[in-house]
């Protein structure tokens, strides 16, 4: 019988579970959104995020089960994320993992979210190491040299913020709710001028690897209060904004991506992950760099790109193949970089 692994997450906003087999079928994924209990404060709050996770978590593990047609003992793996995250989140998903392994008997693996994310091509399109990875969130902008399972390479990343707080940001700016990444794509495309504004390239000339994205969010701040009148911006500005943020951070990613391709040619794809990397206009501009270096692109559907249990019991089997075992004293990590020891290859 295929080995069928639970996967649990909750490192952010969101309580996750999924049944996942060895031969890449998702047999469920059920993601609990906890957009309504932050919506009033404006961003996650940690101590709301950890208490929703609890309350919860049992019921998002069962419907897992339950979608997946299976029971417990059909478990051949427990995978959590044990960091990086929001702590007390964090927590509660490895505990759970840990309890139901201890009471079930089955091994366990404590999985990097990170790795979960980066893993992610490999679960939905069988992509062969190595590869290129952009990996890009709102709390993550890296591009990475993935060359095995927990063999990274970090090779560039935010010099300040990351990709996705800076959609988030600007899309709270024009009183869009949140997440704001999903809602501003949503209105760039009721743009009808959408290359009237021009934005600030970031880290325009520099040979770097590396990204920036808070001058981004100055400028868009700077424009937004320009155009405001009485507390209100009109539609069609906001619109043509949110055109021009899209396209600049589009540009930006796929700019690094080039350089990195440059640095990199014996790689077979580029490869992207992590909730920005469901942005239309991001995967259309990585798709040419990526066929303007003779090379596939590679991403996971939207389902997988945001945060969910998939991925994490994903990278509990590569894991587990490579005859990985985790004690249940490991840890929760509210930092955990997937390159222990990064390089600069920037210059």
């Amino acid at each position: 019988m295929t080995l069928l692994a639970l996967g649990i997450e909750t490192s952010c906003d969101e309580t996750a579970a999924a049944i996942v087999s060895a031969d890449r079928k998702i047999l469920s994924n059920i993601v609990f959104s906890q957009i309504a209990d932050h919506a009033v404060h404006g961003g996650v709050v940690p101590e709301i995020a950890a208490r929703a996770h609890l309350n919860a978590i049992n019921r998002v593990v069962g419907e897992a089960l339950k979608k997946a047609s299976i029971a417990f003992d059909d478990l051949g793996l427990i995978a959590a994320t044990a960091g990086p995250g929001l702590i007390g989140g964090v927590m509660v998903g490895l505990m759970t993992g840990k309890a139901l392994s201890a009471q079930l008997n089955k091994p366990f693996i404590g999985v990097n979210h990170l790795e979960g994310h980066a893993l992610s091509p490999r679960l939905s399109h069988d992509l062969q190491f190595p590869y290129l990875l952009l990996l890009v969130s709102g709390g993550h902008s890296q591009i990475l040299l993935a060359e095995d399972v927990g063999k990274y390479t970090l090779v560039g990343s935010t010099i300040d913020d990351a990709a996705g707080e800076c959609f988030d940001k600007s899309a709270k700016l024009l009183g869009l709710p949140q997440p704001g990444g999903p809602e501003l794509e949503k209105l760039a495309k009721l743009a009808k001028n959408p290359a009237r504004f021009e934005l600030p390239r970031p880290l325009i000339g520099k040979k770097t690897l590396d990204f920036s994205f808070s001058g981004l969010k100055t400028a868009m701040r700077e424009k937004i209060d320009a155009l405001t009148v009485h507390g209100n911006i009109k539609r069609d500005d906001a619109a043509d904004l949110a055109a021009a943020l899209q396209k600049t951070i589009a540009g930006h990613l796929s700019d690094r991506c080039k350089r990195a391709l440059e640095q990199y040619p014996h790689v077979t794809a580029l490869a992207a992950a992590g909730g920005v990397a469901s942005n239309g206009a991001t995967r259309a501009s990585l798709e040419k760099t990526a066929a303007d270096a003779g090379l596939p692109f590679v991403a996971p559907p939207s389902a997988l790109c945001t945060d969910n249990g998939a991925m994490i019991a994903w990278a509990g089997i590569e894991r587990f193949n490579k005859g990985q075992r985790d004690a249940l004293d490991i840890p929760a990590r509210p930092r955990w970089p997937l390159d222990q020891n990064p390089v600069k290859v920037s210059v």
